[in-house]
């Protein structure tokens, strides 16, 4: 009986695997992994010990002013947290300020990414003039509105306002103070210029990878501007509308610069990163402020994990195109 061998690659189909296979393979694995461990390293030290440091402080009683009461607290600082009228305050302060500002932002940068996606003359430079407002240092920026725009005194609304009742021939024109009358609306309008054309790159982005051949199909048919929007536009955009959401809320979430310039956080605008700025700088309780940043690094670990997958999501998509 004659047995017929075929092979594979020069060894016998079925043979087990040479000896010392495996153990290429894992040094081949290691040598590819080993340039980025150094990486890793530095990653963690940045970012994870320092969490792990918080989270162990949020569970003491740690207060500067009373050192002699330091000690294991559990879920003291917590409760605390949840439980004062500040910190709550400042929980829907921080709310009302990361939803106001990402959807108003979201609808103007759909706006104008609408516009810019059309052919016109000069279209780069317009498209690079409407994204510097992002490129502005946020300190920088809240100043500006802060002196220059909202100021009640010399601030452009005020001068604008003032010259418009001249040409009326007025004589007393209003002067309002913006700040002390609308502050949270002064800190959103801060927010919504600086970050609109966050949300105009990301949607414009999204227009540009529209099937333009399906749309132009629908424009021979006879289908309306309107209509290419609302049933073909609008739904392609959805995710992109959702991953500029993710990504705006969670930054926005973090808002420091803008509250302390503006406002220093008095008149009802103190969000949770300038309430956990109070507690550790001003207040010396390093436990309720660890508490707090947790609480606020847990909201934006959620919001994070969505944007992950939506990312995740149009990555499939493009793949399989």
């Amino acid at each position: 009986m004659s047995v017929t061998l075929e092979r594979t690659g020069g060894r016998a189909e079925g043979a087990a695997p040479p000896r010392g296979g495996g153990a290429l393979r894992r040094s081949a694995d290691w040598a590819r992994r080993a340039p980025l461990l150094p990486a890793l390293v530095f990653t963690i030290i940045l970012t994870q010990l320092p969490f792990v440091a918080t989270l162990v402080i949020s569970f003491m009683n740690w207060n500067a002013y009373y050192p002699q009461d330091r000690g294991f607290g559990g879920l003291t600082n917590y409760r605390r947290v949840l439980t004062d009228v500040t910190t709550r305050n400042a929980i829907f302060v921080t709310i009302e300020l990361t939803v106001v500002v990402v959807l108003v932002s979201l609808v103007l940068g759909l706006l104008i990414a609408l516009l810019l996606d059309r052919k016109f003359h000069g279209r780069g430079v317009v498209r690079t003039m409407m994204i510097t407002p992002f490129l502005v240092v946020p300190v920088a920026a809240a100043l500006i509105w802060k002196h220059a725009i909202f100021n009640p005194v010399y601030g452009l609304i005020n001068g604008v306002l003032t010259w418009i009742w001249q040409l009326f021939g007025s004589t007393s024109p209003p002067q309002p103070d913006w700040i002390s009358t609308f502050p949270l609306g002064a800190i959103e309008i801060t927010l919504i210029w600086q970050w609109t054309p966050f949300m105009m790159l990301i949607l414009l982005a999204g227009l540009q990878s529209r099937p333009l051949d399906v749309i132009e199909a629908a424009r021979i048919d006879g289908a309306s501007g309107w209509q290419i929007f609302r049933y073909m536009t609008f739904p392609h955009l959805r995710q992109y509308m959702e991953l500029a959401s993710l990504l705006g809320a969670i930054f926005i979430l973090q808002t420091f610069d803008a509250v302390f310039v503006i406002t220093s956080g008095g008149l009802g605008t103190a969000n949770l990163p300038y309430v956990i700025y109070q507690l550790f700088y001003l207040a010396h309780d390093y436990g309720r402020a660890s508490a707090a940043a947790v609480i606020t690094l847990i909201g934006t670990i959620i919001i994070a994990t969505l944007a992950l997958r939506t990312v995740s999501t149009l990555f499939r998509q493009e793949a399989a195109r």
